[in-house]
């Protein structure tokens, strides 16, 4: 509203000033946002979930669901997943296999498989002893997504990734999040990576601590990897909801493809020796 004060007495011009001070005066400080405390948190002992993969020779369905489809999963990927032709258990280990083969219209299978309604979790140390395929063009991770998009579909609701890697860089290994403010399409994702000369041909153990302060992210016990949690809103902190677990190995697509795919590295696999999910104490 705009006030001509030319028409205005003198006594009125005051008794305005008089209010628009007090109305001033009466509104509250604008409080600044509370940091969250670290309070250290730890972690029980005994795992509330794991797979050892010491039985069977196909993945537990009741831990374990597969994706399938090959619908490129939103970063243009080419391989087709399967729903158990490539994943079976071999030796004590979870094995993933890329294969160079045709179907449903793609020139590669794989498989994607997800504990969601078998195992969601709100924090915890989630540990996977794994060994990472070899070839240009293999994308492995092993990563969490929100188990309900309570705050909308990806980014808004977050990504964990436990691990990441792709087979045209193979000694290096990658920790990351994603968030609506914080995420690869804008340039603004929050990652580390770490060299791991034997990534593809021994097994490491790859973990991260999530607490309502941070998530960590380590490498055989190393830390290398801290997103701190800084308390404005789930544009930047979507994880205090539960997450579930994925385990997979893509083909191609906008990062795994960047250099190409060399088909002579297939068949190859990522093997996993176990899956830890420990609670946190509150």
């Amino acid at each position: 509203m705009l006030i001509n004060y030319k028409l205005l007495s003198v006594s009125a011009i005051a008794a305005i000033t008089f209010i628009a001070c007090t109305e001033e005066k009466d509104i509250p400080p604008i409080a600044p946002v509370q940091p969250i405390v670290d309070k250290n948190w730890q972690f029980e002992t005994t795992p509330v979930w794991q797979d050892d993969f010491n039985s069977g020779t196909s993945p537990d369905a009741a831990k374990w669901t597969f994706e399938t489809g090959g619908s490129g999963w939103g970063n243009n990927e080419l391989q087709f997943y399967t729903s158990g032709a490539n994943a079976a258990i071999s030796g004590g280990n979870l094995v993933i296999t890329a294969k160079k083969e045709n179907t449903s219209g793609r020139e590669y299978t794989s498989a994607r498989m997800i504990t969601k309604g078998k195992g969601d979790w709100l924090y915890g140390r989630f540990e996977v002893r794994a060994k990472l395929p070899k070839g240009r063009g293999t994308w492995p991770a092993i990563w969490m997504l929100s188990s309900d998009n309570s705050y909308g579909t990806w980014p808004a609701s977050g990504e964990i990734d436990i691990m990441e890697h792709v087979g045209f860089d193979p000694n290096k290994v990658h920790c990351s999040i994603h968030t609506s403010a914080y995420n690869h399409t804008r340039g603004t994702q929050k990652t580390a990576s770490k060299i791991v000369s034997d990534a593809t041909d021994a097994f490491h153990i790859y973990r991260v601590d999530w607490t309502p302060y941070a998530v960590r992210g380590y490498i055989d016990g190393v830390q290398y990897f801290e997103f701190v949690n800084g308390n404005t809103g789930f544009t930047t902190w979507p994880f205090n909801k539960k997450f579930y677990m994925i385990l997979n190995v893509a083909v191609g697509g906008n990062w795994g493809g960047a250099q190409g795919v060399d088909n002579t590295a297939f068949p190859t696999s990522m093997e996993v020796d176990y899956v830890k999910v420990y609670k946190m104490i509150e």
